[in-house]
């Protein structure tokens, strides 16, 4: 080999040490590109959860009401919308007048608890925070508390308005994501999002059917054991039950501190009425609206609800087992299947259709 041999290899071997720098680099940026856009990307996947509970509701319209396929997500959204309006107009005061009951009384509560508990008043120690913090200090405080609501209104009208965009086209924002990867890899990334979206379907559909009967059946029984605000409080527990194991905790809690601030008969009722209906729902209602809903351990399912809140805090605690359910659709069907060779079955998949547990 020559001299000339040898330098044109030198500059072919730099310039491919180059390419692969460059695509490393590349790849660390683009990282942390998304790192930073991750609260954008977590309204962006709740305004796809949007989406396809519209088209849900749409196909059921369908179905059912015979009301024509052209026509069935603006019936669908119409529905959704006159329905919000109707709860509203019937029960918006009663409902804002009972939360306001349950802010005002939860203090008391909460210090009631850790009294019987040997712990002494939780509020006297707050009050003593607050009165000793700079007056533009708490001013602060409490204008960043309202920022922080505004934001999450703000964010919910931006994810309903997105996912009616998407409901609306989503072949193109679905042809647009497959032309990201290089043409071979098209149909792979097709019915992968296909199945992802069915088993995101399947189980959204299932848990908003059993978020409003924990809701409803937590209100009769609130009701029943003498809790003031039962309403408020049944539509906690309900809403609080969209995030699988850790939100019916999180949802009784409020119930459970009143009922302390009551007597400890009711406290006890409290929890045996929250034990019965998360067992009515897990082995009753669950099983019946759910046909063929990903089966994720539920160890897993817990850890990534865990690790969503701690990366991404409140949006990855609300979307962690969403993702969880889209991250494990895809392992199974991209690397245990189609790279590990191993016989399995997707989850959303067509045929696919066997009874199967969620984790709730």
């Amino acid at each position: 080999m020559n001299d000339q041999d040898r330098s044109v290899r030198g500059l072919m071997e730099d310039a491919e040490f180059v390419r692969k720098t460059l695509i490393v680099l590349g790849l660390g940026l683009l990282a942390l590109l998304l790192w930073k856009l991750s609260d954008v990307l977590l309204l962006a996947f709740g305004a796809v959860l949007v989406a396809i509970l519209l088209h849900a509701a749409s196909d059921a319209l369908v179905h059912y009401l015979r009301v024509p396929e052209r026509w069935g997500l603006t019936a669908a959204s119409l529905l959704i919308f006159i329905l919000f309006l109707a709860i509203i107009a019937l029960f918006g005061t009663q409902v804002r007048a009972q939360f306001s009951n349950v802010v005002e009384r939860l203090p008391f509560a909460i210090d009631n608890f850790s009294k019987q508990l040997g712990l002494g008043a939780v509020s006297d120690d707050l009050s003593e925070i607050v009165n000793n913090a700079p007056t533009g200090g708490m001013a602060a405080r409490l204008a960043g508390i309202g920022g922080a609501i505004l934001d999450g209104l703000a964010d919910i009208i931006l994810v309903v308005i997105a996912g009616l965009y998407i409901a609306a086209s989503p072949r193109l924002y679905r042809e647009g994501f497959v032309k990201l990867f290089p043409i071979r890899h098209h149909a792979r990334v097709e019915s992968s999002l296909q199945a992802s979206g069915q088993a995101l379907r399947l189980w959204l559909t299932s848990q908003l059917i059993a978020m409003t009967c924990v809701a409803v059946l937590s209100a009769i029984a609130f009701w029943l054991i003498g809790l003031p605000s039962f309403i408020a409080l049944g539509l906690i527990a309900g809403l609080a039950d969209f995030i699988p194991f850790l939100g019916p905790i999180l949802g009784a809690l409020p119930a459970v501190l009143i009922a302390f601030s009551v007597s400890g008969e009711t406290a006890l009722w409290t929890v045996l009425a929250v034990i019965v209906i998360q067992q009515i729902e897990g082995n009753v209602i669950f099983p019946l609206v759910a046909r063929s809903v990903i089966s994720i351990p539920p160890a897993l399912a817990l850890f990534a609800i865990l690790i969503g809140s701690v990366l991404f805090g409140t949006l990855g605690l609300i979307f962690g087992f969403p993702l969880a359910v889209v991250t494990y659709v895809l392992v199974k069907k991209l690397y245990v299947r189609e790279t590990l060779g191993e016989r399995t079955d997707v989850p959303g998949e067509p045929g696919n259709d066997g009874r199967q547990e969620a984790g709730s």
